[in-house]
C-alpha cells in the first residue's frame, strides 16, 4: 500500500475515537498486550516518561523531549490528535515518523491487525513503540490519548509518571466528578516509579496520595515550587506546564541533564519539537491567534490569556465536536466578541446551526457558516487593523486553518 492508502486503511478499521467518538472507545488492554507480544515488546526496549492529565499534557510532552534533547539525547515523542498529518504523532528529535516506515509496518502486521481488529489508536501505539525501539531512542516520552488506566499506552513501565491536572472532560467514559477522572488518570502510576503531579487540587489530592502508597511510589506536586521557568510557548497558562515539565526533569534518574539544558529546552520548545496550535500567532494586523483548547479548563485559561491582550474589536471562529456539553463552555466565551460559528470537517462535528442556536442562549451572537474555513475568511474580511482574530473550540477547527 501507499502511504495514503496506508493511513486510509487505519482510520477504516474499528473507528478513531477524535473522529468517531464514544463508539471506539475501548475499556481493556487486550488488544495492545497482545499486539506487544506478536512485535516481541518493543516497550520494554527504551525508556520512556508516562504524560497524562486532563489539560496541558500535550505541551508538557514536547517541553520534557525539549529538554532531553538540548541535554544531548535521542528523544522519542508521541502525542495524539495530530493536527495535519498523522506523522506527527511519533517523533523523533522533532522529526516525524517517514511515511514509508507507517506504510511498511502496517503492510507487515495487517492480517494481525485485521484478526485482531485493533482500533486505530491501538495499531498507532505499536507503530510508535516498535519505531522507537527498532531507532533505539535513549527515551521516548508518551502522551496519554484518554484516561490512563486503560489507555493503550499504558504497558509501559516508565521512569516517571507525570499527571498535568484533572478537570471534567471525557466525562462519559471517566466519570462525572473529578476524584472518579483523577482515579483513571490515576491508573499511569507504577510501582516504585516516581509520580508528578503538576496542580495540587484539593479535591483530588487524596486520590494521587492513596494510589501512590498503594505502589510505593514518591509523590511530588510540582506547583509546590515557587521558580518560575520561562518557555517560547506562548500564554501565561504556560507557566505551569513549564514547571511540571522541569519539576519530573529533576526527578528523572539515569539521565545527565543540567539546569541549562532545562532553560534552553523550555525557551526552544517549538524549534526543537515543532508544536503547533498553542497559542499560536499566525498573522498580525489583524491578529490571528489559534488555539486547541477544548474544554472548561482549558478554555478558561486561554479566554482568561484574551483578556490580556490589547484590540480594538473581537471576532471568534468557532467550531466543536458534537459530544461537547457546550452547557459548559459557551458560558466562558465573550458576549462582546462579533462570532463566526462554524463546524469541523469530522464525522464528530457540531452542525454550525445547532451550535448557533446554543450560542444565542448565552448571548454570544453571530452568523454560521458551513466551513471552518468561510468562518476565517469572513472574519478576515470584516476585520480591521488592531482587530483580534481568535480561532477555537475544538483542535480540529484550528487543523483546518495551520
Amino acid at each position: 500500500m501507499t502511504y495514503q492508502e496506508t493511513v486510509s486503511w487505519m482510520f477504516a478499521q474499528l473507528p478513531m475515537y477524535q473522529r468517531a467518538g464514544k463508539v471506539a472507545f475501548k475499556k481493556d488492554l487486550t488488544n495492545i498486550i497482545a499486539f506487544s507480544k506478536a512485535l516481541n515488546y518493543p516497550e520494554k526496549k527504551f525508556k520512556s516518561i508516562h504524560v497524562g492529565g486532563t489539560n496541558g499534557k500535550g505541551s508538557t510532552s514536547h517541553m520534557l523531549a525539549s529538554i532531553l534533547q538540548e541535554a544531548g539525547y535521542k528523544v522519542g515523542l508521541y502525542t495524539s490528535p495530530h493536527l495535519k498529518s498523522f506523522t506527527e504523532r511519533i517523533r523523533i528529535n522533532g522529526d516525524e515518523i517517514p511515511k514509508h516506515k507507517v506504510s511498511a509496518f502496517i503492510t507487515k502486521h495487517q492480517e494481525f491487525l485485521e484478526h485482531q481488529k485493533l482500533s486505530f489508536f491501538e495499531m498507532t501505539v505499536g507503530l510508535a513503540f516498535d519505531y522507537f525501539a527498532s531507532e533505539k531512542v535513549d527515551i521516548a516520552i508518551i502522551e496519554v490519548g484518554l484516561g490512563g488506566r486503560l489507555d493503550s499506552t499504558n504497558i509501559i513501565i516508565p521512569e516517571l509518571a507525570v499527571i498535568t491536572n484533572i478537570g471534567l472532560d471525557h466525562t462519559q467514559f471517566l466519570g462525572e466528578t473529578l476524584p472518579e477522572i483523577a482515579f483513571e488518570k490515576a491508573g499511569i502510576i507504577k510501582k516504585n516509579i516516581p509520580v508528578i503531579i503538576g496542580e495540587k487540587q484539593p479535591e483530588v489530592e487524596k486520590v494521587f496520595h492513596k494510589k501512590a502508597k498503594e505502589n510505593n511510589s514518591v509523590l511530588i506536586f510540582a506547583s509546590d515550587d515557587d521558580k518560575v521557568y520561562q518557555t517560547d510557548l506562548l500564554g501565561d497558562y504556560q507557566k505551569a506546564n513549564s514547571k511540571t515539565a522541569a519539576t519530573a526533569i529533576k526527578y528523572l534518574k539515569g539521565f545527565e541533564v543540567f539546569e541549562k539544558n532545562i532553560i534552553a529546552g523550555l525557551l526552544n520548545v517549538v524549534k526543537n519539537t515543532n508544536l503547533k496550535g498553542r497559542w499560536q500567532i499566525l498573522q498580525e494586523n489583524p491578529s490571528v491567534i489559534c488555539d486547541t483548547a477544548h474544554n472548561t479548563e482549558g478554555l478558561t485559561l486561554v479566554l482568561n490569556q484574551l483578556k490580556q491582550e490589547k484590540y480594538i474589536k473581537l471576532h471568534m471562529v468557532l467550531g466543536f465536536v458534537s459530544d461537547k456539553k457546550l452547557e459548559d463552555v459557551l458560558p466562558l466565551f465573550p458576549k462582546d466578541a462579533t462570532y463566526y460559528f462554524c463546524r469541523p470537517n469530522i464525522p464528530r462535528g457540531l452542525n454550525e446551526v445547532v451550535l448557533q442556536e446554543k450560542a444565542a442562549h448565552f448571548n454570544l451572537i453571530g452568523k454560521k457558516y458551513t466551513t471552518v474555513q468561510k468562518a476565517l475568511q469572513n472574519a478576515l474580511n470584516n476585520a480591521n487593523q488592531g482587530d483580534m482574530i481568535y480561532v477555537g473550540g475544538s483542535t480540529f477547527v484550528v487543523a483546518e486553518i495551520i
